[in-house]
This record gives C-alpha cells, sequence and structure tokens, in this order.
C-alpha cells in the first residue's frame, strides 16, 4: 500500500518553550503531513518590544530559514506572534518579503496566520486571552483591527518570558480561556506560540462552545495551506475541520 507523499510545512520557532506542539500537531494531522522545525536564535527571552523586534529581525530569521530549507519543505512559516505583529501592519508585511525572498517558497507568519484563520471562518468579533504583558497585548490587537476584526475583550496575564508561558498546563490553560472569553465574541483568540495548546484544542472549544485559535494552531494550518494541503482534519478544532482552501499564495495580505 502507498502512503501519501507528505505535505512538508517548516517551522521557524523562537527559543524553547512550546516547540513540542508541533511534534504533538504532526501526530494529530497524520501521515501525510510533515512539520519539522528550526529554533531561530533568541538573544534575550522577553515579552517587551525592543527584545521582540530582535528576535523577529531580518538576519536572526534569514539564518533559520536556510537552515530549514535543508528539510525539504514546501512552505514557511515564522512561527512568534509577538515577533512578528510588533512591527506594525506594514512592518510584519515587509519581514515576511524578506523571509520569502530567502526562501523561495511561500512563507507567512502566526500574525497573518490569525488573520487568515478569522477570515476562513467568517468571524468578525473576537475575545483575545494573551499571555503578554498588557502593552504587548494592544499591539495585537491593533494589528486585528487593521484587518477589520473587532476584539470586544482583550485579557492580558503579563507573562514577562515565554519559558514561563511554556510551563503553564492544561487546567490552567483551559482556566485562562475561560475566565477570559465574552459572549459577544464569534471565537477566542489565544496569540502566544510559547503556550501549549495542541493536546487541548477539542477541549478549549466545547468548554466555551465557540472557535479557539491558537498561535500554534494557526501557525501550523498557515504553513499547511501554503504548502497545498486542503484536506479538512478532524481533532484540532473548528479551524482544520474547516479545511485551508489549499491556497499557495505567497503574500501576507
Amino acid at each position: 500500500m502507498e502512503h501519501p507523499v507528505p505535505h512538508t510545512a517548516g517551522i521557524l520557532y523562537p527559543g524553547y518553550s512550546a516547540e513540542d506542539d508541533y511534534p504533538t500537531l504532526q501526530r494529530l494531522l497524520g501521515e501525510d503531513v510533515r512539520l519539522p522545525l528550526v529554533h531561530t536564535l533568541m538573544r534575550e527571552d522577553a515579552h517587551r518590544v525592543d527584545a521582540l523586534l530582535d528576535i523577529g529581525s531580518e538576519q536572526v530569521l534569514a539564518d533559520g530559514a536556510r537552515e530549514l530549507l535543508e528539510h525539504g519543505v514546501q512552505s514557511v512559516i515564522w512561527a512568534c506572534t509577538s515577533g512578528s505583529f510588533v512591527f506594525g501592519r506594514r512592518g510584519a508585511r515587509e519581514q515576511v518579503e524578506k523571509l520569502q525572498a530567502v526562501t523561495g517558497l511561500p512563507t507567512s507568519s502566526t500574525s497573518f496566520a490569525f488573520v487568515h484563520a478569522a477570515a476562513r471562518l467568517g468571524l468578525r468579533r473576537v475575545a483575545v486571552a494573551a499571555t503578554y504583558p498588557a502593552d504587548v497585548a494592544a499591539e495585537f490587537v491593533t494589528f486585528l483591527q487593521a484587518d477589520g476584526l473587532e476584539v470586544v475583550r482583550l485579557s492580558s496575564r503579563g507573562i514577562i518570558t515565554a519559558a514561563e508561558v511554556g510551563t503553564l498546563g492544561r487546567e490552567e490553560v483551559l482556566a485562562f480561556a475561560a475566565a477570559n472569553d465574552d459572549d459577544r465574541a464569534d471565537a477566542l483568540l489565544m496569540p502566544d506560540t510559547a503556550l501549549h495548546t495542541a493536546a487541548w484544542l477539542e477541549e478549549l472549544e466545547e468548554q466555551l462552545g465557540k472557535p479557539v485559535l491558537t498561535a500554534n494552531q494557526v501557525s501550523a494550518w498557515e504553513a499547511l495551506r501554503l504548502a497545498g494541503a486542503q484536506q479538512a482534519r478532524d481533532g484540532l478544532g473548528e479551524l482544520f475541520r474547516s479545511g485551508t482552501g489549499g491556497e499557495r499564495s505567497g503574500s501576507p495580505d
């Protein structure tokens, strides 16, 4: 019996915190998916604007991308929400364009993945449960608003380091989501790739009774969309059940 040729979507991931979400996602997605991951340089682990601008800097991403290309990837995602949206809408687009110039492949970032995922699900109003400090979380709201999404509630947990975010377990993540949803919201967004969520996506949605979009989930979805994977998949929330549309455009817009 022949096995399907895998869709190979490359993950650029800053430092070390919740990168083990990607093997979990790959296992849940099935044998036709590969998600090779390269860790990018993180000189300082801090959810602070100056540190995030360095984490998402052109040279850091280019170095990681060159290593990722050795894995035979078909697309690339910069899997860092805060390390993309802190550049602003225009700066985040330029970040992706410069990275794509290195990869020569369809390329995006987690910030744009949230926007594209929201569009896929037809979302208009969202709540945001962010682990970041309040000033960084507010930058994410601005990014979403630039694409026409209404943020009806913003909550910030105020955690400075990705390493600390990565220690939050199932009960804490479920409780954080439940405490920061809003009845007016079509969905809840949890925008930190340092936050483990992959194994609990179905629980999160069952608990809230609505779609929940998390950073590692949308990153994998976006990367697979750009790799041409179209199949709808169960077990990873409403977003994956909706499929990807299979659009292989490299544009972040």
